[in-house]
């Protein structure tokens, strides 16, 4: 009798723990059957629609969280097994920030996107080219990060064309989020160098001014599996998967190149 008690105690103990063999076996095996990506909001669409197409091909379940980093990033410090930037530099500022964390030889290019200019549905302002952005009374939104840093001051430098953009912005911010809300909230905001890949995401409320293939700069959309994955055989599937020509084909429709 005594010994059938002393079982039961033990097993109700073991249960009330968290320490229940067949509870860990099932809870580690749905944490090791899902990827988890993380990154910026701008690669969202077409990474999120590939992931979609790869689950569908494999069974892999791939979990993509994306918007500004500090949102995401203590989660991604815990359980994160690919991280993906907005450009080149993003990543690399995203490694000096948070060291170890990403994989460096695992670090792959998969697309570039090009610049361009977002205006008002109808444009309004006539907003055709970069010069047009120097005009009395146009509204600039500028984002300060999140992969745009510098960008309307290198395609303004090469046209000398900085003192009259620079004067224009209306506003600076460090996220395409809070661009987003802003030109979503104030409509005296004229136009916003950015990604052609975003007026995908903003169809609704913007129109894209494209650049002559001589003004355009083009950046690129780094991808990385990170040191503490306990998934990088699956991890590096999917990279190799983002790296197939329909991949390819969805980024394109997506607004990269």
């Amino acid at each position: 009798m005594k010994k059938v008690i002393f079982v039961g105690w033990i097993s109700l103990m073991v249960v009330l723990l968290g320490f229940s063999p067949e509870m860990d076996s099932k809870q580690g095996q749905a944490v090791n059957d899902v990827l988890k990506v993380y990154g910026p909001g701008g690669p969202l669409g077409p990474i999120k629609e590939v992931a979609e197409e790869f689950t569908k091909e494999t069974g892999i379940k791939v979990e993509v969280t994306a918007g500004p980093e500090e949102k995401w990033i203590d989660q991604a410090k815990q359980d994160a097994d690919i991280i993906y930037g907005g450009s080149e530099y993003m990543l690399t500022d995203f490694m000096h920030d948070h060291p170890g964390i990403i994989n460096e030889k695992s670090r792959t290019e998969l697309y570039s996107r090009a610049a361009g200019i977002l205006v008002r549905k109808g444009n309004p302002k006539n907003i055709q080219s970069l010069e047009d952005l120097t005009k009395k009374g146009v509204k600039i939104v500028d984002v300060n990060g999140a992969g745009q840093l510098g960008l309307w001051e290198d395609l303004a430098g090469r046209k000398g064309l900085i003192p009259g953009i620079s004067r224009n912005i209306d506003i600076s911010v460090k996220s395409s989020a809070e661009a987003i809300d802003l030109w979503k909230a104030n409509s005296k905001l004229d136009a916003w160098i950015t990604y052609e890949s975003w007026h995908y995401r903003l169809s609704d409320v913007t129109d894209l001014v494209q650049l002559p293939e001589e003004d355009k700069l083009y950046r690129g959309t780094p991808v990385s599996i990170t040191s503490k994955s306990e998934n990088k055989k699956k991890a590096k599937q999917f990279i190799d998967y983002l790296k197939t020509e329909e991949s390819h084909q969805v980024f394109q429709k997506w607004g990269w190149k």
